[in-house]
């Protein structure tokens, strides 16, 4: 005889299509879990999706529509949550990011505070932006930690912020993952040579990589800038689409170096892989980051990093120089500082021995502390399986 299903009701201002790392995670851990059945509150953010549509293993449901939608989320996804709890009676309610989300989440706790409010944090901005962005909101901000029965953090920086932000709940540090196997390229070095050669890269020439969204953030700027630091057989491809790209642009050109930048814009996840492999080094100077999936994954396909210390970078990348008691992971290099960035870039490639070490302990980090699989089992047994 089969046993009912505990629900669990997610909010999340965003989903499939529109992806960055935190729809990811859902999916990735959703899908894995069987003996839960999901259900999902969003924006459709486009006004062209569905009302409501299975996706892997979440039954979507889409509100409002674009902007607007996304102000009006917590009190749209709150009324919507309301009349599915009727028919779906859910065991808890989980918020992907206190944002409006959260702020959704916070409502129906009010509402139902019975039913256990769990509040993931997975915000990549700087907790300054965060507070200037929900300031007329801040009070009622400040509740969603506090009411949340249980809090996951993607970073230690991030379980820091909650505490201060007046959690009350239990906070718990459960990372973001990789796929491992997808990255476990297998190569002849057939494609990759072909790749590199479809992309413009000559023989030779090293290949610089980012996967990013292009926002004030993730700093691609600086990574531009650094060129002018390294020699002419630098080469740096940009895998990612974002507000900034045509200023990102214009800057190739104020730099003269336009025949040394590829905007190669979105790369599909079954095909990122196969970039990252034909690289030499991923760079992502950000300014500000909760943990940063795209670090790992380059980890995982065996490229070795090049990041600052800021949010929950330090969680995973060890520098041999700000880490000597540690395996070396990767290296740092300053905010916004591309001098920096190319002595990083140049360490690398002067010392051989230095970047294989960092490509095996890096790799072997991923595999065995950031593999879905091991996440999920976490969120799991951690999370869904001590509510009430």
């Amino acid at each position: 005889m089969n046993s009912i299903k505990k629900k669990i009701l997610i909010f999340s201002v965003a989903y499939h299509p529109f992806i960055g790392g935190a729809e990811v995670a859902v999916k990735e851990i959703t899908d894995r879990i069987k003996d839960y059945e999901f259900h999902l509150i969003t924006v459709n953010l486009d006004g062209k999706q569905k009302k409501q549509e299975r996706i892997g293993n979440i039954e979507v449901y889409r509100v409002g529509k674009g902007k607007i939608g996304k102000y009006l989320f917590p009190i749209t996804a709150f009324l919507k949550a309301s009349s599915l709890h009727k028919k779906n009676n859910f065991s808890a309610t989980w918020s992907i990011m206190a944002n409006y989300a959260g702020l959704a989440g916070l409502l129906f706790k009010k509402r139902f505070p019975k039913v256990p409010f769990v509040l993931t944090l997975q915000e990549g901005d700087s907790m300054p932006h965060i507070k200037k962005r929900m300031l007329p909101l801040y009070p009622l901000f400040k509740s969603i930690f506090k009411s949340a029965d249980k809090i996951t953090a993607i970073s230690n920086y991030l379980s820091t912020w909650a505490k201060e932000m007046g959690a009350r709940g239990e906070v718990s540090v459960i990372p973001n993952g990789v796929d491992a196997e997808k990255f476990k390229i297998q190569d002849s070095g057939v494609k990759i040579q072909e790749l590199r050669k479809e992309i413009g890269v000559k023989e030779g020439e090293k290949l610089i990589i980012t996967t990013s969204r292009l926002v004030k953030k993730n700093a691609v700027d600086q990574i531009i800038l650094s060129l002018k630091h390294l020699p002419d057989n630098f080469r740096f491809f940009i895998a990612g689409i974002g507000e900034e790209e045509e200023s990102l642009c214009k800057l190739t050109k104020e730099l003269n170096i336009e025949d040394r930048v590829k905007f190669e814009g979105f790369v599909s996840p079954d095909k990122l892989p196969l970039y990252l492999k034909a690289s030499d080094i991923f760079i992502r100077p950000s300014r500000s980051e909760g943990l940063g999936n795209s670090f790992l994954e380059a980890m995982a396909a065996g490229v070795p990093v090049i990041a600052t210390s800021v949010g929950g970078i330090p969680d995973f990348l060890f520098d041999p120089e700000a880490n000597p008691d540690k395996l070396s992971t990767g290296l740092f290099c300053e905010v916004d500082n591309p001098e920096s960035i190319a002595k990083g870039v140049k360490r690398l490639i002067d010392d051989p021995k230095l970047r294989e070490t960092i490509i095996k302990n890096a790799k072997e980090n991923v595999l065995r502390n950031y593999d879905w699989q091991g996440v999920t089992q976490r969120i799991t047994h951690e999370v869904f399986d001590g509510l009430n």
